[in-house]
C-alpha cells in the first residue's frame, strides 16, 4: 500500500542550505547571528521532514 520513495535532491539541498546558514549565523555571533542560526536550523528541520515524507 504505502511505498516509501527515495529522498529527492530538494530535501538534501534544503538541509545543506540550512547547514550553511547555521554556520554563517554562528560565525556572525550576537543576537543577529542567533536569529540567522535559528533560521538555518529551521531549514535543516524542514529538509529532514521533506526527506521522510510519504507521498
Amino acid at each position: 500500500m504505502f511505498v516509501k520513495k527515495r529522498p529527492t535532491i530538494n530535501s538534501k539541498l534544503l538541509m545543506g542550505l540550512g547547514a550553511f546558514v547555521t554556520t554563517a549565523g554562528k560565525l556572525i555571533g550576537g543576537r543577529i547571528g542567533s536569529g540567522i542560526a535559528g533560521f538555518g536550523l529551521a531549514h535543516i528541520f524542514l529538509g529532514t521532514l521533506a526527506k521522510f515524507r510519504l507521498r
